[in-house]
């Protein structure tokens, strides 16, 4: 039967003594569509994306998608488009047997989603498949299955017009591979980005997706671009959306991108599609980043959905396996017209400034108060005696559940966070014991106690730019990185407060929603229990939404949709999975940054001495978690060298 992988067909099993070990053979054809697979099927969202490639071609105008297990267990993909005709069932699963192409010219100018024709011989080798379809017009379609690379039968099936590709068990002859898989969480994430690019890039289609027989997204035919984005990426994103639209000859580029004032961390909120198809290309990517010059802080990237359209001679898409990369003829044009686009689209947005403390970055937007459920009573367990810098206002207790912004401090001068005044001085805070009875803080040992001379602060001490301290010591002048230091003070109390399993967290009693990517919604998903102990609280809510149930204290003043995202965009930036250690580890840093105080932010004496003497309490303060150093010395024998004293 054509396409059929049995053994006894393959050419190394021929009639005729064993060749010698060493000596080159023909592969297998199962072995080469394993090997096939290895570059094509990734995962079961690399499955989902060949099955919507073809389901596309097939003209069709409603694509729904259902899963179970993250796709591993279950991948179904049913469309209305025109149909396999029964006698052409088998060649589905045969090795480069495509009705995408005919002839070498037409890899030059391909017009369709797929052409290689290895999806589903490659997906065959390591899955239980079923095909099932009837051509348009016909009064009975048919059926085939594929097991590992072994074909059945053709029986009659009589279903709807369209093809249906049930997909079950993925890997379950390569359990090597299955291991490699996430969890199911992780994996669903995958499957929602792939849904998200078909959908973005195919505007006419329709589509549905569920996992485990709940619906996650429903996207009619009629819904254009921004109801789209709207779904997949929430409010936030949708109402700062800018339109673009340029051309040169045939080539055109059009879309949307959001106002700089909604940026992220990383460039995974920028689409590009050529000819409807997704793509990564570092030349487009860079003009959209030229595009934003002057717009955004440093480290941060604009959110984009960008369609160019120009001729197939004009671009190759036969450079990956994947299909994902691209050469165009003229890039340079191409990075000219796009640049062009959004920075006339751009034309009257102001330039970025500072963010404030809590607040989204250069955002202007008012944000709802968060009903918080209010922390009893208790000594703050993340700053034990001798109390260390506590960089927020101290929560009064109260008896009925309250309502704050946590971008909004209480009774305290517009200058951003800063340290509360009344810490003591660095006399009692050298000679407090090290804990306290029942609070355990585990802080490594000072190596040495705060010098003496700091006693006479401020004469010895003052801020220079709010941004450094200056401190005169007995070997010379110490310069001082407050945002440094505190960020180091804080990441020690925080870590021994994680290993104590005493983080102190506060409950939102009314849990935020926020709209993830996809795939970072998976992530969080993934690690929800390390969170947890960090004290974030998050629960799913279905599709890309997650919800934050608790945040922690040190942090309230940062909005929970903030502080997820971040974390989500830390997760997403990692090479490799993390181990719970590192996630934590990671986290951690990240919270010390974000509740130290700030380059810019003006400290009274009492802050500065505070935050000197806790220098003398932490091991290590010569650099930050991220490894920055926290302070210079300047010498007196190097000032009486630069002023010509010796």
């Amino acid at each position: 039967m054509p396409g059929s992988a049995s053994p006894s067909s393959s050419p190394s099993r021929s009639a005729g003594p064993p060749r010698a070990p060493g000596r080159i053979q023909v592969l297998p054809p199962h072995v080469v569509n394993q090997i096939a697979a290895g570059e094509v099927i990734e995962r079961p969202a690399s499955v989902l994306k060949e099955l919507l490639d073809n389901a596309v071609d097939a003209g069709a105008t409603r694509i729904v998608v259902d899963a179970a297990g993250g796709g591993l267990d279950l991948l179904r993909v049913a469309d209305d488009g025109r149909g396999i005709d029964p006698d052409d069932l088998p060649l589905a699963f045969a090795s480069h047997a495509t009705s995408k192409l005919r002839q070498p010219e037409d890899l030059f100018s391909i017009r369709t989603m797929g052409f290689r024709g290895e999806a589903l011989a490659s997906i065959g080798s390591v899955a239980r498949v079923l095909l099932q379809s009837r051509p348009r017009g016909a009064e009975l379609g048919a059926q085939i299955e594929c097991a590992g690379g072994t074909l059945g039968t053709v029986r009659p099936w009589a279903g709807q017009e369209g093809t249906r590709v049930e997909v079950r068990e993925l890997f379950f002859n390569t359990p090597a591979r299955r291991r490699f898989m996430r969890t199911p969480a992780t994996e669903m994430g995958h499957l929602s980005e792939i849904v998200t690019r078909f959908a973005l890039g195919c505007p006419h289609l329709g589509f549905t997706l569920t996992h485990n027989d709940r619906s996650v997204y429903e996207v009619p035919a009629s819904a254009d671009l921004a109801e789209r984005i709207r779904l997949f990426f929430g409010r936030e994103i949708a109402d700062k959306l800018l339109p673009v639209a340029g051309g040169q000859g045939p080539v055109k580029v059009t879309g949307l991108i959001a106002d700089p004032s909604v940026d992220r961390g990383n460039a995974r909120y920028q689409y590009l599609f050529v000819n409807g198809r997704w793509i990564r290309d570092r030349t487009l990517g860079h003009a959209l980043h030229e595009g934003y010059h002057g717009l955004l802080m440093v480290g941060r990237y604009a959110i984009a959905f960008l369609f160019l359209e120009l001729p197939p001679d004009l671009v190759d898409v036969n450079v990956h396996p994947t299909k994902a990369e691209v050469r165009f003829r003229d890039g340079q044009a191409l990075h000219h017209l796009v640049r062009s686009a959004v920075r006339q689209a751009l034309q009257h947005v102001q330039p970025a400034v500072p963010a404030v403390f809590g607040a989204g970055r250069g955002s202007s937007h008012a944000v709802a108060p968060l009903m918080l459920q209010p922390v009893a009573p208790t000594p703050h367990r993340l700053f034990d005696s001798p109390r260390p810098l506590d960089p927020l206002p101290p929560t009064a207790p109260a008896a009925g559940p309250v309502a704050a912004d946590p971008r909004t401090p209480a009774a305290s001068p517009p200058s951003g966070p800063t340290m509360p005044s009344a810490l003591p001085g660095p006399s009692a805070v050298a000679s407090a014991p090290a804990s306290s009875a029942g609070s355990p803080t585990d802080l490594p040992p000072a190596e040495n106690s705060p010098p003496s001379d700091l006693a006479n602060l401020p004469s010895k001490a003052f801020q220079l730019h709010h941004a450094y301290l200056v401190v005169e010591i007995e070997e010379g002048m110490l310069v001082i990185d407050q945002h440094a230091l505190h960020e180091r003070i804080l990441y020690e109390q925080f870590k021994a407060r994680v290993r104590a399993g005493s983080v102190e967290a506060q409950r939102l009693l009314i849990p935020e929603p926020v709209d993830l990517a996809p795939e970072q919604a998976g992530l969080i998903l993934e690690h929800a229990a390390d969170l947890e102990r960090l004290g974030i609280g998050v629960q799913d809510f279905g599709g890309g939404t997650i919800l934050v149930t608790s945040q922690p204290t040190a942090l309230r003043r940062l909005l929970p949709a903030d502080l997820l995202r971040q974390v989500a965009e830390h997760l997403q930036a990692s090479a490799r999975p993390p181990t719970a250690e590192q996630l934590r580890d990671d986290l951690l840093r990240m919270m010390a940054c974000k509740a130290a105080v700030k380059a810019g932010d003006p400290l009274g004496p009492d802050e500065i001495a505070a935050l000197l003497a806790h220098r003398g309490l932490v091991a290590d303060t010569h650099h930050c978690p991220h490894g920055r150093p926290t302070s210079l010395l300047l010498s007196k024998k190097e000032l009486d060298r630069q002023f010509q004293r010796i």
